[in-house]
């Protein structure tokens, strides 16, 4: 059993004495994990760094096993992601919440697609939070637990949408909130992709999207929290609000 393809490295860790066992995340067959033999020498351990952009040979006795990795290198984000902490702060929460939720072995071109294009974005500080937002924003859609926008879900109204429903992620106009306002999380314009998206907008889209990965995405895996990397790149972020 063998296959090529490229993908985005998602996590490494040590293996016996020399080599490493890799996750990473391809176009075509999703998020895969196999062996690195020398994985830990100096030729190929800098290359093994999250956020890589790799092309990647896997091969396995059976489709099953956990099988091994040939890499070569096609695009380090290292200089990027260690630009700033927000870079890289960024990066490790982009890479924990692939690895969390992604099904193994199961292709999400369409995801892929917008992670190699926010991870291009990697120390452009001014732009990189919204793109994130944003990420999140497909990353819960293509999971299943997308947040339908399009009009309030009391009154049917398009306009003046200004939260949504912890329940069931459709948005709420002022006048259907009525009472339940204040149990109804926020949809700044950032969120339907309007306006000029200032700091304090996305920090309460990444709280809106914060809700439903904790408490709808999260659960539906078991029992484990999100990983604590996107805590730390949030709090990376409102600092500077």
């Amino acid at each position: 059993m063998d296959w090529r393809d490229h993908g985005i490295l998602l996590t490494s860790r040590r293996h016996g004495e020399t080599a490493a066992i890799i996750e990473v995340f391809t176009e075509g067959h999703g998020r895969h994990a196999g062996v690195v033999r020398g994985g830990t020498s100096r030729k190929i351990a800098p290359i093994l760094q999250p956020g890589a952009q790799l092309d990647v040979l896997w091969r396995a006795r059976l489709e099953e096993h956990l099988g091994a990795f040939q890499v070569e290198p096609l695009r380090s984000r290292a200089a990027a992601a260690f630009s700033g902490r927000m870079a890289l702060a960024g990066l490790n929460a982009s890479v924990a919440l692939l690895s969390f939720c992604l099904p193994e072995r199961e292709p999400h071109p369409a995801i892929y697609k917008q992670t190699e294009q926010l991870l291009d974005l990697l120390g452009q500080d001014e732009i990189w939070p919204l793109a994130y937002l944003r990420w999140e924003l497909a990353l819960l859609e293509e999971l299943g637990f997308g947040l339908d926008l399009s009009a309030c879900a009391v009154t049917g109204a398009a306009d003046g949408l200004v939260y949504v429903s912890p329940k069931t992620g459709r948005a709420v106009s002022a006048d259907g909130a009525g009472e339940w306002a204040d149990k109804l999380l926020p949809l700044p314009p950032c969120l339907r992709g309007e306006g000029q998206a200032p700091d304090a907008e996305i920090a309460a889209g990444l709280k809106t999207t914060g809700y439903f990965l904790e408490h709808h995405l999260a659960p539906s895996l078991g029992h484990n929290p999100l990983p604590d990397a996107r805590a730390r790149f949030v709090d990376q972020f409102t600092r500077r609000l």
